[in-house]
């Protein structure tokens, strides 16, 4: 068993309303897997009583938290069959499949994409501030297929993540909805995490203290009966945001049951897939963009309702 460490929090007037999950969360910096094991294991606990996630706190409130130290390192998976798109002495672009999450969230935990690049890349597992996500610059749902991007060096990390925030990497996604779509538009509609399901996202209330801004541009493709071909650009990098914002204007991704998607029972997953990036090399400075192919089941369901492939995904 790992050793655990006792953390000592108190509640802030200015935090008092908030729910202690996400109080824990922020301060901590823990994800929202590894705070729901806390509280399944009792370790969380206010003014010394175990708590609840939910629970909304006062100020003055004393918060203890035992939280078990965890390896910060990658595993190396020789099993996973890594498909590389691109790379050089900086960075890594790879084609990551539905079903494979990004990184691991327990330790020891294997079969993810950082996994597989620390097994053929070991120099990525310091190239990251934090070793578990074994050099990658960003992350996709697990459902999402597509390209991701590593870094091999630190200097080369900061430099992509830094592009990230400041909206100079273009991040373009292929989605196929059902509903009714304009031909093109922006969607800027800030999000929230869900306060009774922490597992999504959802529209932020005006003037909400955790609402992170979320912008997105769509342009259809193609339409066939109810369903359209959408390409959309994220300037920003919320969880779940291209789905969110879809299912926001009424268009939500085929497969897509959480955000109210219509059924794909041929598909097996939602149609999303991260169909490009670009950015300016860290090194050479030159511009940039990698592109992954759609995957055979995302072509077929294509076919199924009689849509062409997007222009640059045509069979060679």
């Amino acid at each position: 068993m790992n050793p655990s460490k006792l953390h000592t929090l108190t509640v802030d007037a200015d935090k008092a309303g908030q729910r202690v999950d996400l109080f824990i969360g922020d301060a901590l910096g823990l994800s929202r897997a590894r705070l729901k094991r806390l509280f399944e294991a009792g370790a969380v606990k206010v003014n010394g009583r175990p708590a609840k996630k939910g629970l909304t706190l006062t100020a003055g409130q004393r918060i203890d938290v035992e939280v078990e130290e965890e390896s910060r390192e990658a595993v190396p998976d020789t099993e996973f069959p890594l498909t590389v798109l691109n790379e050089d002495d900086a960075l890594v672009f790879v084609d990551k499949p539905a079903g494979r999450p990004s990184h691991p969230l327990q330790s020891g935990e294997t079969g993810t994409v950082a996994n597989a690049l620390v097994a053929r890349y070991p120099e990525c597992a310091q190239a990251s501030v934090d070793a578990r996500e074994g050099g990658l610059c960003h992350r996709l749902d697990v459902e999402t297929s597509g390209v991701v991007v590593a870094a091999r060096t630190r200097d080369a990390w900061n430099a992509v993540r830094e592009a990230f925030g400041t909206r100079a990497v273009d991040k373009r996604y292929l989605a196929l909805v059902t509903g009714p779509l304009t031909d093109e538009g922006d969607i800027e509609i800030p999000l929230r995490h869900h306060p009774r399901h922490p597992d999504r996202v959802e529209p932020a209330p005006h003037g909400a203290e955790d609402a992170r801004e979320a912008v997105s541009k769509f342009t259809v493709l193609s339409r066939s009966g109810d369903f359209s071909v959408v390409e959309v650009r994220i300037l920003t990098g919320v969880l779940h945001q291209v789905r969110a914002h879809l299912a926001g204007i009424g268009a939500p991704i085929v497969g897509d049951s959480l955000y109210g998607g219509r059924e794909a029972p041929g598909l097996g997953r939602f149609f999303l897939h991260a169909r490009s990036l670009g950015l300016t090399h860290p090194v050479t400075r030159q511009q940039m963009t990698v592109s992954s192919p759609l995957p055979p089941e995302l072509r077929a369901e294509l076919e199924r309702h009689g849509l062409p492939l997007p222009r640059g995904e045509q069979r060679d």
